[in-house]
């Protein structure tokens, strides 16, 4: 299956092939893929993804899906690369993992069915949906800066076409350690659903990133941490754990929580506040 990368050589940005250990260049120049300074795979006008998907992760949380999925969006400047610091804010505590399948647009897309969706996509990369859930109760529900404050996108390490989505093995490791084990199978709505549902009324541009939900067992990491995500053919995302230098304003806007809510969720859904029955969101 091809597959591409973006990467930053001497200044420049390249898209380059992977050939073995190696990446071509469309110039001729190849680099080591362990030199590389990659950066992700696609540019994306906007990141989408999807709350609750996998199946493992419903059965965590002792609730039940919606009768139709439901999103939020990441912003831009979220975006962070293969080989990337995610960085924890100072003073923060519940900075969870979420490894993930994304799904990459090439084509303009609007209005279109589940059986067309499929030759609207370029092409699928991996994610790593990082939330900072210190922020959970402050959101109302948005995610904003749970899911979209700086770094906590991770894409890579590149864009592969020609993938098919079935059946596919998913596994994060936080130090070498499986703490996420999942597959394609376990989600209620597949890749093309997921295009042609939000298509319906958001213009999807060539580009434009949806993340397609996390397996059971997302789990806080800690500054030092090194998180990769495997993804049966399409490679492994690798980034770490940094803290930030600076903390969170205390002058300023709602503050870090620790409420039964964040430590449920952060935690996992056999935490003691099991009790709790609100809808979840990922």
């Amino acid at each position: 299956m091809p597959e591409y990368r973006r990467i930053l050589l001497d200044g420049a940005v390249f898209e380059c092939t992977v050939d073995g250990g190696e990446l071509v260049c469309a110039e001729g120049r190849r680099v080591k893929i362990a030199d590389a300074a990659h950066l992700p795979p696609c540019e994306p006008g906007k990141v989408i993804a999807v709350h609750l998907n996998h199946r493992s992760r419903v059965e965590e949380f002792q609730t039940s899906l919606a009768a139709a999925p439901t999103y939020f969006q990441k912003p831009t400047s979220a975006l962070n690369s293969h080989g990337g610091a995610v960085v924890r804010p100072r003073g923060c505590r519940y900075l969870n993992y979420e490894g993930e399948v994304a799904i990459v647009i090439g084509r303009t897309c609007r209005g279109i069915s589940v059986s067309e969706a499929g030759d609207y996509i370029a092409g699928y990369t991996i994610a790593n949906d990082y939330g900072l859930h210190d922020f959970r109760d402050t959101d109302a529900g948005s995610m904003l800066r749970v899911k979209g404050s700086d770094t906590l996108c991770p894409l890579g390490p590149g864009l592969v076409t020609d993938w098919d989505f079935r059946g596919k093995r998913l596994r994060t490791y936080v130090n070498g350690t499986v703490v996420q084990d999942g597959s394609t199978d376990e989600m209620a709505w597949d890749m093309h659903y997921l295009v042609a549902d939000i298509a319906r009324t958001i213009t999807l541009n060539p580009g434009d990133v949806l993340l397609s939900g996390t397996p059971a067992n997302s789990r806080p990491v800690q500054p030092g941490d090194v998180v990769e995500v495997e993804v049966e053919g399409l490679g492994t995302l690798t980034n770490h754990i940094v803290e930030g230098p600076l903390g969170i304003r205390a002058d300023v806007g709602a503050q870090l929580s620790a409420s039964e809510e964040v430590l449920s969720t952060a935690l996992g859904g056999d935490w003691e506040f099991r009790g709790i029955r609100a809808p979840r969101r990922s």
